[in-house]
């Protein structure tokens, strides 16, 4: 996330007489959105202020505990006593009034009925709406009430419930079906419920009511918490599925403006701007799929294919590049990647952690789970070492937290915890001569090198191989080739870069499309490359300008790939 930029005092109508506390009240802005705790020099960069006046204005607020000084890290951030006082605000705070002008806008915008709704008891409450569905769209009146488990705004804050919240809400509820489209077992509600929250907005497909489809977003409090949902419902036959998704993405967004209006501190979730035309390197799109979350690219030699995810379809694909073909199977939870099986097939990691995957049939079968205690994390991407065991790295389903890790996971199903702290697990592989491991953690935006032990199966001395700025984008899923560099892609960097063992950009190959999440080598000589990519909350104007974004793109590389390592267990 980029750090948003504040206007200074010399750009707003300050009265006379208040300009050192409209410094003051800057300096605040500053600090806020500043995307990591800012150090001294951080806020002089930023607020040009001299020397002597930053410090005197720094410690007069530390003093009125707005903003604290963290001695450890020498950085500044926002003071408790600001949120004291968001505790007052949110004493008087009107919902429905700082909603409103969002949904009026939202309702000129998507010509549909646009409903904010909050939990009362165990039912969905509508407590405000505007419609411009005409005489076919689907009204909700003020007051209505409403089923959690099958209505968009339901599910949007069940999604975002602490676990026994969710847990007290559905043992109050029985899952009656509505339609033939009700989601009515548990363990499919909870599934689903963990797209919604992987997505960031929860999706009703004609579950409530038969012909009706809905997508909703959750809106925050000052402290977090899941307060109210805000949805576009209407008939399906105008709202195809690949408009809900583009509309949950608007909705996330006036989420947070509502959210904002009221005290809670909004997220970025834009893409950075397109920095040049694509590169003339060959890259292609083998396949316009339009895959909302694809990742986990993974070359089978002896099929001559690669298989990759669709993390939040979710389905697992078999793509022949000699007939641009594509095979989907459908699971019935998320899932992040797939690697071979010594003993033939995929295992997948799942939100249920590693699982035997039989691609035909699409069944899958548990094999073990190390985070089955912590049912908000899920797997994300994951590779074999040359003995076969399979690292992966698991993440908060909203990246909300650093609750992730890495495991190691051996051919007998045993597994150990060899590093955690992390808040968007990804991106692993070895050098050539394996005694170097690569992992990514995509939130700081760095990457990782350890000292690795394959005999031990572990890591050591772990060092910043590249980082990579905010606003050029985040590193994402990376692979070694032949001459031990490192190809990243990088999400909302419209690229895929290349540097060398020592961490030096060797080369960056522009795409045209923002959000590249993944890369692995294939063909015959193991000289292409293939990248996946993401179209997962882009607004509608950037997929105009990117049209092939959740495509499949290959290109040429100087170096060949190495070979991929097979799962024992």
């Amino acid at each position: 996330m980029d750090n948003p930029r504040v206007a200074p005092p010399e750009e707003r109508e300050v009265p006379t007489g208040a300009a050192a506390l409209a410094k003051g009240l800057y300096l605040l802005d500053v600090i806020g959105e500043h995307a990591m705790p800012p150090r001294f020099k951080d806020l002089q960069a930023a607020t040009k202020l001299t020397k002597g006046t930053l410090a005197r204005m720094l410690n007069t607020l530390v003093l009125f505990r707005l903003v604290r000084h963290e001695e450890s890290d020498n950085t500044y951030r926002l003071g408790h006593r600001l949120f004291e006082l968001a505790h007052r605000v949110w004493e008087s705070f009107d919902l429905r009034g700082a909603a409103s002008p969002v949904i009026e806008r939202l309702a000129d915008e998507t010509r549909e009925t646009v409903a904010l709704c909050s939990i009362d008891g165990d039912e969905v409450l509508y407590i405000d709406q505007k419609s411009r569905g005409g005489a076919f769209g689907f009204r909700i009146e003020i007051g209505r009430r409403a089923p959690l488990h099958c209505t968009a705004g339901g599910k949007a804050l069940l999604a975002f419930a602490s676990p026994h919240e969710r847990r007290a809400l559905l043992d109050h509820n029985a899952l009656q079906g509505f339609t033939d489209r009700t989601i009515t077992d548990s363990e499919s509600l909870m599934a689903d419920l963990a797209l919604a929250r992987a997505r960031g907005y929860a999706i009703s497909l004609e579950e409530h009511v038969a012909g009706v489809v809905s997508v909703a977003a959750p809106i925050f409090d000052h402290t977090g918490r899941a307060i109210a949902a805000i949805g576009v419902f209407g008939p399906s036959s105008r709202l195809s599925n690949d408009r809900l998704h583009t509309t949950g993405r608007d909705l996330m967004a006036a989420a947070r403006q509502i959210s904002g209006n009221v005290g809670a501190m909004p997220m970025n979730i834009n893409p950075q701007s397109r920095a040049g035309p694509p590169s003339d390197s060959g890259v292609e799109c083998v396949l316009p799929w339009g895959a909302h979350l694809a990742e986990g690219p993974v070359w089978m030699p002896h099929e001559k294919r690669l298989y990759w995810v669709d993390i939040l379809a979710p389905s697992v694909h078999r793509f022949d590049p000699a007939t641009r073909t594509n095979e989907e199977v459908v699971l019935p939870r998320l899932v992040s990647a797939v690697v071979p099986r010594r003993g033939g097939g995929l295992a997948a990691l799942t939100q249920d952690g590693l699982e035997a995957l039989d691609f035909e049939s699409g069944r899958l079968e548990p094999l073990v789970d190390p985070e089955a205690e912590i049912p908000d994390n899920r797997f994300n991407d994951g590779k074999c070492d040359r003995i076969g065991r399979l690292w992966g790295g698991t993440m908060r389903l909203d990246a909300s937290r650093a609750t992730g890790a890495l495991y190691a996971i051996s051919g007998d199903h045993t597994w150990k915890r060899v590093a955690a702290g992390f808040t968007v697990a990804n991106g692993l592989d070895w050098s050539p001569d394996g005694r170097t491991f690569y992992f990514t953690d995509s939130a700081p935006g760095r990457i990782y090198a350890y000292d690795f032990d394959l005999a031990a199966g572990a890591i050591d001395n772990r060092r910043v191989f590249a980082e990579i700025d905010a606003a050029d984008g985040r590193p994402d899923g990376l692979a070694i080739d032949s001459e031990g560099f490192l190809w990243c892609a990088i999400w909302d960097g419209w690229c895929v870069r290349r540097y060398d063992p020592n961490g030096r950009l060797e080369r960056e190959v522009r795409l045209p499309v923002p959000r590249p999440t993944s890369v692995a080598f294939g063909g015959e000589d193991l000289k292409t490359l293939f990248i996946t990519t993401a179209r997962i909350r882009l607004p509608s104007r950037v997929l105009a300008e990117a049209p092939f974004s959740g495509g499949l793109f290959a290109m040429p590389v100087p170096a060949a790939g190495l070979p991929v390592s097979e799962f024992a267990g």
